[in-house]
């Protein structure tokens, strides 16, 4: 009965003092979701992803899809993007293990946090813990039943070799790379069993928990083991889970938001998690392997990044970084440019991977993230070998969709006739460079390519080269060879120079033949270079507001179903809009360009609350490692690159009352977005450090030595302000 009273006075103590505490409050690690996303219409846009930011050691569970209740195993490295993960860790308690390398099972209790994972296993009871370092990780397998205990380690391609407590091993990936584990447990196994690529541990039969760290390296055995013992020095999973909540929150730190919104902010800050994926420090104490030239350098103490799908990311995920880690952003591009020179030829990468450049999509965009970082004042790479690189890239390299196959014909005829020439629906493929799934993408290449060209054009006149400045500007341009003044839109031309007709820019051609991943509408805004032309071209400031209105309330044309089999990425519609699909992001911003900027602030604003919410749906189509999120970061926070390549925002409307961005010189850069609501979107007025502006643009040194940006906001338009022109500096036309 004493006993009885003690407990529970106790537990009544303990009750009231947790009442009497204060709870501490939330920090932005807290506010992150990984699950957002796991669902969607048609694709799987996101992946609950436990990582450091930029790091190699990331682990996603392994499973069909979110709604799938089974897990082929634990995963111990991710080693691409939406890839497949290296070697596998099973579980099992009982008497019926069973010759199966990767044993399937059902689970439940599943925690996801960026730098912690937790998970039980539903047949057994197991509890499963995981932590990530950079390179390295740490497992706590809690058996608790009095049954035989396992742990299984499997390699699908590749070879184990194991000694007491102790596992060493690789397994290939694509083009002959390698990824190499060095692990260990504390503790021994009563039993060993292996081969050459299965080991099993039996701990025997009791209820026990069995903890394991692991190394991880693309150079060797020895270096997984290196990397290990330099991050996790002990079998204390919980120190290294501090350590990268910590890690998380100095990271996610760099943006403060202020705002009653609890959904809003988690959004935000997920999103802003999202965006520190990709790309992957792979130098390990100093040295790197480079799949380029399948040789392990030195990187001369500057980080080694890779796996960045540049086409996704250029867009904002670059000058996001450029704001916010500029030295980070420095070290990646120095380090696709020194990939470009450990090439067979010296092409600046396009999609680079921990396996090599994969050059995927269309285009040539690294070339756009070098002309960036130089309008932005970034001086600390070599600009002339970085025009050299993108020009080659651009010249030698074939233009055709997901190729890595050197300049053919329809190279020459883009350089001779500036477009590349479309297939009418009976004409059969002939050129060899050309991918039969992704096909030419005729109007897609040729509009990347001309933005490409003015990129090369900036890095021309950057290195004093002003003939290769004049001649790339001038190619520039090209897009006006296909567009077409009747329409309207950009309208593939066969090689005799004729429009391709009957033609519908909801459907002709699919995905591929003419487009990529989306139709003729989207395609008709991809002149992000030089939107001063296009408005010039679509008949002016009236009509082109006008078109762009008709984009949003075009409908699809047909039933989602026959929609969506065609264009499966172009999800996300509101109207022939698609918000789910990366060549879209700029073009609600474009009214501010036609001196309309009420429609961008009501649009922007309505897009972040339809397709970005705090729920398993809340992302409307591929993420690709930032791509997405960084429109979601910037447009928060109320302003868009919409030219990379100029160093200038467009504002947008504000999605809290309250930010402050801190810049790498110590100065904060404020938006105040006064009587913010979901209402309350419009633009009233504006100051910046106190004076009053009346213009829809912020230059990038405005933002990165500090500042504060006052916008008084209501909900209604104000059609007076920011309907100034933006001038010569936001566009390309005046530069001819």
């Amino acid at each position: 009965m004493k006993l009885k009273t003690c407990i529970g006075i106790v537990f009544i103590l303990g009750v009231l003092g947790a009442k009497a505490q204060a709870p501490s409050p939330k920090q932005p690690v807290d506010y992150v979701n990984p699950y957002i996303g796991s669902i969607s219409h048609l694709l799987v846009p996101t992946f609950p992803t436990v990582h450091l930011p930029n790091s190699i050691m990331r682990m996603v569970p392994e499973r069909g899809d979110y709604t799938g209740d089974v897990l082929n195993g634990l995963p111990l490295i991710l080693t691409s993007h939406r890839g497949a993960t290296a070697f596998n860790l099973s579980v099992y308690q009982g008497n019926a293990l069973g010759t199966k390398a990767i044993i399937p099972f059902r689970y439940d209790n599943e925690i996801v946090k960026p730098y912690f994972y937790a998970v039980m296993v539903e047949e057994q009871g197991t509890q499963i813990r995981f932590a990530p370092s950079h390179q390295s990780a740490i497992y706590e397998i809690k058996f608790v039943k009095n049954q035989p205990a396992y742990l299984i380690f499997n390699t699908a391609s590749g070879a184990f070799k194991s000694k007491g407590n102790t596992i060493a091993g690789y397994q290939r990936l694509k083009h002959n790379c390698k990824v190499y584990i060095y692990a260990e447990i504390d503790g021994s196994p009563q039993q060993l069993v292996s081969d050459s690529n299965i080991v099993k541990w039996y701990f025997g039969d009791q209820a026990q928990t069995i903890k394991l760290r692991y190394g991880i390296s693309f150079i060797s055995e020895q270096q997984a083991k290196a990397n290990l013992r330099r991050e996790i020095k002990q079998f204390n999973l919980d120190q290294v889970a501090a350590i990268g909540r910590d890690i998380w929150n100095k990271a996610l730190g760099k943006i403060k938001v202020n705002d009653p919104n609890e959904n809003n902010k988690t959004v935000f800050y997920t999103a802003l998690y999202r965006t520190a994926e990709r790309p992957v420090n792979i130098s390990e104490d100093g040295q790197y392997f480079s799949a380029s030239d399948m040789q392990v350098h030195s990187d001369h103490g500057q980080p080694y990044y890779t796996d960045d799908w540049i086409w996704d990311t250029y867009r904002a995920t670059h000058p996001l970084r450029l704001i916010l880690e500029p030295q980070k952003e420095m070290n990646i591009l120095q380090s696709y440019l020194t990939m470009a020179g450990q090439m067979a030829h010296f092409w600046m990468p396009t999609f680079p991977e921990v396996t090599g450049d994969s050059r995927r999509m269309n285009s040539n965009h690294g070339v756009a993230i070098f002309a960036d970082a130089w309008a932005k004042g970034q001086r600390n790479f070599d600009v002339q070998k970085a025009f050299e690189a993108a020009k080659k890239g651009i010249e030698e390299k074939s233009l055709a969709p997901w190729s890595d196959k050197p300049a053919g014909w329809l190279d020459q005829f883009y350089k001779d006739s500036g477009y590349i020439p479309g297939l009418r629906e009976d004409e059969k493929e002939t050129v060899p460079e050309v991918n039969t799934r992704e096909q030419r993408q005729t109007i897609a290449v040729s509009l990347g390519t001309a933005y490409d060209q003015w990129c090369l054009s900036q890095l021309a006149k950057a290195g004093g080269d002003e003939f290769s400045f004049q001649q790339y500007l001038n190619k520039s341009y090209n897009y006006r060879k296909i567009f077409n003044t009747q329409t309207g839109f950009f309208h593939p031309k066969d090689k005799d120079g004729k429009f391709i007709e009957p033609f519908d820019y909801r459907s002709s051609g699919g995905r591929s033949a003419y487009y990529g991943e989306n139709n003729g509408w989207t395609y008709r805004w991809d002149v992000q270079h030089n939107i001063a032309d296009l408005i010039h071209l679509m008949g002016g400031n009236q009509s082109f507001c006008k078109a762009l209105d008709s984009m949003f309330a075009e409908p699809l044309g047909k039933g989602k179903s026959t929609f969506y089999r065609s264009f499966p990425d172009q999800t996300g519609n509101v109207g022939q809009f698609t918000m789910a699909n990366e060549p879209s992001f700029h073009i609600p911003y474009l009214y501010n360009y036609a001196g309309q900027p009420w429609k961008t602030q009501k649009r922007i604003r309505t897009l972040l609350q339809e397709w970005f919410r705090n729920d398993l749906m809340g992302m409307p189509g591929d993420e690709d490692g930032g791509g997405m999120s960084a429109f979601v970061v910037f447009s928060s926070m109320g302003f868009y690159p919409v030219t990379p390549g100029i160093a200038a925002y467009s504002i947008g409307s504000p999605l809290f009352k309250q930010l402050s961005i801190q810049m790498p010189n110590g100065q904060p850069f404020e938006v105040i977005a006064k009587g913010c609501s979901k209402e309350n979107k419009y633009i009233q007025s504006a100051s910046l450090n106190g004076k009053p502006i009346n213009r829809t643009w912020l230059f990038h040194d405005e933002i990165i030595h500090g500042g504060k940006l006052v916008l008084q906001m209501g909900n209604q338009p104000n059609y007076q302000w920011g309907i100034q022109i933006p001038d010569k500096q936001l566009s390309a036309a005046a530069l001819k």
